[in-house]
């Protein structure tokens, strides 16, 4: 069996390439401990041991998904849950959903390595208010698993399940068997997996919060790029029932991505500029593998990233006449600062990753939160980013405005600051790291970078310098890859890339 160390959950769930790393038996082990935790949690809280609640199992479109997803949803009606499984594909936000909108929901298990290569595939964990499991979730989780490292599986079915091939799986799916078919004998407390569709109430709830008589009223026209992930043809399906016209790329199915990386950045999204830029649309939206994070582009062709969006996304809430704080995560641009101080709304950051935004929802009183990834969601619709409700906010305030996209960003812009930002991710030698590792724990100081004061330093997330002219660079070793990002925000694109390379520099 894999040693325990194999299975790690980073800053959103475990990630795997396909067939190595991702198998059968370490799916099983990660249901199967999941299962474990959720279960002792719902006993803790009153549920009957032969009862505990429901689980929702999703996935993406990535190679065997769906075979995978079942093999989860059986492990999981092995411990005596509910278990509803996604009929088809659908994006993170959908399973998340599903799960906060259903009062006997404790959680759920969504197959997906989100912006990552096709070759990757992972588990992610969310909680029964639909956001992502906190570290001692996963903690706990990740103890389990250690334990069937070391003394095997405890239940002799689930051991079973883990031993089966994929092609065997997806045979008996076809077939429309159970997978306990395939085991030797189905044990008669396991209750039968329900198939749904989770898609119809997801849709309609995202339809409920935009102004559908506005969008439909304006004649809008975009382009859309789901990088051929979980955001594919719904998107296109909603905005096109608004009176949209939508033409749409990467949308058919192919599970190696026609060698795209599923991320919202540059280069990836190269295509979709080209086709807006090329038909003069009011906007492109791109959406990442499972999507839960946007990027979008504007009708000459131009990149507008996730720190113009959610920029836009708190002033067109704040136009709405909607409260509360709004949360992002340190790599933020200065822009959002500026915009929250002139509608008058409290800003708080936070670490990288949406788990720590997540927290202050949990809190209350937010009305956004979102990072520089391209990850935002409204805690009013459910407690986890939403790729295509920022899609529709966006349009909506297109709709609202009279102005296409980039009209929009240019108005910002005058308001509240133009910035340029970039970041970089490096993969290091041992050495590099080594000099990285010396770097983030704070024992090299600087009072000036570039020829800028060092105004502050902030050290919740790696490290980040605050320069004296308002401009920032930071450094911190990624939560979902073996890389270290830098980051850089400043006036002008030259002085971005100048900081850049004075970070990467630092690691030689």
């Amino acid at each position: 069996m894999a040693g325990a160390s194999s299975i790690k959950f980073g800053t959103d769930g475990w990630r795997a390439i396909i067939g190595e790393g991702f198998t059968a038996e370490n799916v099983v082990k990660v249901a199967d401990a999941a299962a474990r935790v959720y279960k002792a949690a719902a006993l803790d809280a009153g549920a009957a041991p032969e009862n505990p609640g429901t689980l929702y199992v999703g996935h993406d479109c990535r190679q065997d998904a769906h075979a995978y997803a079942a093999l989860v949803a059986q492990t999981c009606a092995e411990h005596g849950f509910n278990v509803i499984l996604t009929k088809d594909y659908c994006p993170t936000p959908a399973l998340c959903w599903s799960v906060a909108h259903d009062a006997d929901a404790v959680g759920g298990l969504m197959l997906t390595s989100s912006h990552n290569p096709a070759e990757y595939l992972g588990v992610k964990l969310r909680m029964a208010d639909g956001g992502a499991s906190p570290k001692g979730f996963t903690d706990l989780v990740e103890g389990v698993i250690a334990q069937t490292d070391a003394d095997g599986f405890q239940d002799p079915a689930v051991a079973e399940l883990a031993a089966l091939q994929i092609p065997d799986i997806q045979n008996a799916l076809a077939e429309g068997r159970s997978l306990v078919s395939l085991t030797s004998e189905e044990p008669a407390e396991t209750k039968p997996v329900q198939v749904r569709d989770l898609m119809p109430p997801y849709l309609d709830a995202l339809r409920s919060q935009v102004d559908v008589e506005a969008i439909r009223g304006a004649d809008l026209r975009v382009v859309l790029d789901p990088l051929f992930g979980a955001g594919r043809r719904y998107l296109a399906e909603l905005l096109r029932g608004m009176g949209v016209t939508v033409e749409e790329l990467h949308n058919v199915e192919d599970p190696t991505f026609a060698g795209l990386h599923p991320e919202p950045i540059q280069p990836w999204v190269d295509e979709g500029l080209a086709k807006v830029g090329e038909l003069g649309y009011d906007a492109l939206f791109i959406n990442d593998g499972d999507a839960d994070r946007i990027s979008a582009g504007d009708a000459h062709g131009n990149f507008v990233n996730p720190h113009r969006i959610i920029t836009l996304v708190t002033e067109n809430l704040a136009n709405r006449g909607e409260e509360g704080r709004v949360v992002s995560t340190v790599t933020a641009s200065r822009q959002l600062a500026n915009a929250c101080e002139q509608l008058g709304l409290e800003y708080v950051t936070t670490p990288v990753g949406f788990k720590w935004i997540y927290e202050q929802m949990e809190r209350g009183g937010v009305m956004v939160g979102g990072e520089e990834s391209g990850g935002i969601g409204l805690p009013g619709h459910v407690m986890e980013r939403d790729g295509l409700l920022m899609a529709l906010l966006l349009t909506e305030m297109m709709a609202k405005e009279g102005k296409d996209l980039g009209q929009l960003v240019a108005a910002a812009n005058d308001k509240y600051g133009s910035f340029a930002f970039s970041r970089r991710g490096i993969q290091l030698d041992e050495a590099q790291e080594a000099r990285a590792d010396e770097i983030l724990s704070g024992s090299r100081t600087f009072s000036e970078i570039c020829g800028r004061e060092v105004e502050r330093t902030d050290s919740r997330d790696g490290v980040k310098w605050e320069l004296g002219d308002g401009s920032w660079v930071m450094m911190r070793k990624s939560g979902t890859e073996p890389l270290v990002r830098l980051y850089a925000e400043a006036a002008a694109q030259e002085e971005v890339e100048e900081l850049l390379d004075w970070a990467q520099g630092l690691l030689g």
